[in-house]
C-alpha cells in the first residue's frame, strides 16, 4: 500500500518554509493523493498535482498559493483526477482552452486597429516626415472609413474592394500606393496572427480580377515645365520683382535644385570659399548627402540675402519658419497671370510650375548642349546607372558641373547655348 500523506491544516501549509537549499521543493499536503505545495528558493509558492495520465506520470499546476487556497487545490485535485478516469487529459484540455482563448482575443482585433500598430514600426523607415504624414493619411482618409471598425479577420477582398473603387478612376495613382499600403496592413496581421488565408489587398491573381489596370486608365501627367524659348524672358521678369519667395525662385532655378532642398536650406551649408551647396542627406529625397557648385550668379544672389536674426535659414517666411511650397508657386502663378500669352508648357499647355523648372533645365542640356545624359542626372540628384556601378564610381563630377551650371546661369540670362 503506498503511504498516504498526513492531511495538513491551512495553518500548517502557510507554516511549511523552504529549506535554503537552493532548489524547488514540494511538501505533500494530503487529502488527495498527489497534490503537493511547491516552495522555490526566494518563498515562491503554487500548487502541482502529481499523478498519472494514461502510461504517463505527469505534473499538473494549480494555481498559486495564496490565491488558490488549500480548500481550492483539494477540490481542483480531485476535479483533475475525476476528468483523468473519464479519458480527458486536463492538461491538453487546458491548453485548448487557451488557444482558444488567444484566438478570441485575436480576432477581436480591428482593421484601425492593427493598422495603427503596423505604422508604429513601420513609419520608423522613413527618414521623411512628409512620407511618414503620407502613408497615414492615405489610410486614414479612405481605408478607416469603410473598415476601421471592421475585425481584421474578417476583411476579405470585396471590402478592400469597395475601399478602391471610389478613387480607382478619377485618382489612380493614390488608389494604387493605398491599395499597397492596405495589403502591407493585412501582411501583418497575417504575420502577428490576427487573421488567415490569402491577401484580400494583393493585386495579382486577385484585385487584377475586378479592378482595371493602372496601366490602362492613367496617363502620367509630368509638372508643367517652362518651354525653352521662353525662358530668357521668364528669368528677367523674375529677377525684376522683389521678395524672399522670388529670391528663392530664383536660386531655385539657377542650381536646378527641388523646392524643399531650397526652402530648408541654411546657411551652415554653404562653403563659399569652395563654391559648394552642401545638402546633408536627411534634407535629400534619395537620402544620400549632394553637392551643388555654386556659380557666380549664385553666389552673388546668396551674398545679397540678408540674414535674418533669429533663424538659420536662408529663405525663411516673413512670420518665421521656413517658406510654404505654395508661396513659390503662387509667385509663378503671379508671373503667368500677368504676362499676356503667359509662361506655359509647350506640351500640355499648362502654366509652368516650380518643380517643372527641373524639366526645363533636363531639356535644356539633353536640346542645347553636348553635357552627357549622366552629368545633368547627377545635377538633378537622380540615381545614375545600377548599384554595382555607383559602388565603383564615387566622384560626382563636380568641377565638371561647374562648367555646365555656368552654361545654365549664362542661357538663364539670354547669353546664346553652347
Amino acid at each position: 500500500m503506498p503511504k498516504v500523506a498526513a492531511e495538513l491544516s491551512a495553518k500548517e501549509v502557510r507554516d511549511l518554509k523552504h529549506s535554503g537549499k537552493g532548489v524547488n521543493e514540494t511538501y505533500p499536503v494530503g487529502g488527495v493523493s498527489g497534490l503537493l505545495l511547491q516552495i522555490t528558493p526566494n518563498n515562491g509558492r503554487s500548487w502541482v498535482l502529481r499523478t498519472m495520465i494514461g502510461s504517463r506520470r505527469r505534473e499538473i499546476g494549480l494555481g498559486g498559493f495564496p490565491d488558490v487556497t488549500l480548500a481550492m487545490a483539494r477540490e481542483n485535485a480531485r476535479e483533475a483526477k475525476a476528468a483523468i478516469r473519464q479519458g480527458i487529459d486536463p492538461i491538453a484540455q487546458k491548453q485548448s482552452m487557451r488557444a482558444t482563448m488567444i484566438a478570441q482575443q485575436l480576432r477581436g482585433v480591428t482593421f484601425e486597429r492593427a493598422m495603427n500598430a503596423y505604422l508604429k514600426t513601420k513609419l520608423t523607415e522613413f527618414d521623411n516626415e512628409r512620407h511618414r504624414k503620407q502613408w497615414r493619411a492615405t489610410l486614414d482618409k479612405y481605408a478607416v472609413p469603410e473598415m476601421g471598425q471592421m475585425l481584421i479577420s474578417d476583411v476579405s477582398v470585396h471590402d478592400v474592394s469597395r475601399t478602391l473603387e471610389p478613387i480607382w478612376l478619377t485618382k489612380t495613382e493614390t488608389a494604387s500606393r493605398l491599395r499597397g499600403r492596405i495589403e502591407a496592413v493585412m501582411a501583418w496581421a497575417t504575420v502577428q496572427g490576427y487573421r488567415k488565408g490569402d491577401n484580400p489587398a494583393r493585386w495579382r491573381g486577385n484585385l487584377d480580377a475586378i479592378l482595371p489596370k493602372t496601366a490602362k486608365i492613367s496617363k502620367v501627367s509630368h509638372h508643367p515645365a517652362l518651354a525653352l524659348n521662353d525662358v530668357s524672358k521668364w528669368f528677367a521678369d523674375l529677377c525684376s520683382r522683389d521678395g524672399i519667395a522670388t529670391r528663392a525662385l530664383q536660386f531655385l532655378v539657377l542650381t536646378a535644385a527641388r523646392s524643399g532642398e531650397v526652402r530648408g536650406a541654411t546657411w551652415a551649408e554653404f562653403d563659399f570659399e569652395a563654391g559648394l551647396w552642401i545638402v546633408p542627406a536627411a534634407r535629400m529625397k534619395a537620402g544620400n548627402e549632394h553637392r551643388v557648385p555654386l556659380v557666380k550668379d549664385t553666389l552673388d544672389l546668396l551674398k545679397s540675402m540678408p540674414k535674418m536674426h533669429g533663424t538659420d535659414l536662408v529663405f525663411p517666411a516673413a512670420r518665421g519658419g521656413s517658406l510654404s511650397d505654395m508661396s513659390l508657386s503662387a509667385c509663378m502663378r503671379r508671373m503667368n497671370e500677368a504676362c499676356p500669352e503667359g509662361y506655359k508648357d509647350p506640351r500640355s499647355g499648362r502654366a509652368a510650375v516650380p518643380h517643372g523648372l527641373r524639366s526645363t533645365f533636363r531639356d535644356w542640356i539633353a536640346e542645347r548642349t553636348e553635357y552627357p545624359h549622366d552629368m545633368a542626372e547627377i545635377a538633378l540628384a537622380h540615381k545614375v546607372g545600377s548599384d554595382v556601378v555607383r559602388a565603383y564610381r564615387r566622384g560626382d563630377q563636380i568641377e565638371k558641373r561647374r562648367r555646365m551650371m555656368a552654361d545654365w546661369s549664362a542661357f538663364l540670362r539670354g547669353a546664346n547655348e553652347i
